[in-house]
């Protein structure tokens, strides 16, 4: 699991105006011609609507279990979860109807953020099939570490492989309210939920670490049975 700490004002400000975390130790990083990366600086999280932001979501509204993840595209953990464990979990209990998803994205860093506009630029419908690439692609597209152009430029590559429209793409990269608002997003539910690391789970208001898809399963089945 991803460890973060308590998400705070100088977190918030520090991802959105362009800090890369090593170590917990915010270190300088070049501009970018992105108005998210400075999205955020000399705001108050806590005084922006967020009502706009869109929950992303697969599954019957009505089904029986909620099942709430907390993810980071930039955590290795989420992209092992995403590439094993979600797969069986939307085959067995999402498709048929048991379970409704959602996901809430984690920013440690920028990337995060950039990636989340990526996935987002192509609305409700196409949001989890880019998910999948990040995650699937994670190594490749933060390849480069450090290096924001790089890593901005693999972003765009997996927006146009996914089908957005260079424009399209382009226009969700430099939409600072947009990303403003998606970080004063995920602070109100990190916050309130207490994430402390990634991925987490919520299966019916319960909080679970990360755990293996026969552990899941077990919980789901039990809270079917209950």
């Amino acid at each position: 699991m991803k460890r973060l700490s308590l998400v705070g004002a100088a977190v918030v400000a520090a991802i959105a105006a362009g800090a890369w975390w090593t170590n917990s130790t915010p270190v300088a990083a070049p501009d970018l011609p992105y108005g998210a990366a400075n999205a955020q600086e000399n705001n108050d999280a806590a005084e922006i609507d967020t009502s706009s932001i869109v929950e992303m979501t697969l599954g019957a509204d009505d089904a029986p279990v909620t099942i709430v993840e907390y993810a980071s595209f930039t955590c290795p953990h989420c992209a092992n979860f995403h590439k094993n464990t979600f797969k069986q979990l939307k085959a067995d209990f999402i498709d048929t109807g048991k379970v409704k998803f959602v996901y809430r994205d984690v920013y440690f860093d920028r990337f995060g953020l950039w990636a989340s506009m990526v996935a987002r630029c192509g609305g409700q419908e196409r949001f989890f099939g880019i998910s999948d690439m990040l995650y699937n692609q994670q190594k490749e597209w933060v390849a480069g570490g450090n290096d924001p152009v790089e890593i901005a430029n693999n972003l765009r590559r997996i927006g146009k492989v996914a089908g957005l429209e260079e424009e399209q793409l382009e226009t969700c990269l430099n939409d600072q309210a947009k990303a403003k608002t998606l970080v004063a997003w995920y602070q109100e539910h990190a916050e309130a939920d207490e994430i402390t690391g990634t991925p987490t789970l919520f299966i019916d208001g319960k909080k679970h670490s990360n755990m293996s898809y026969d552990d899941l399963k077990a919980v789901i089945e039990g809270k079917l049975e209950s």
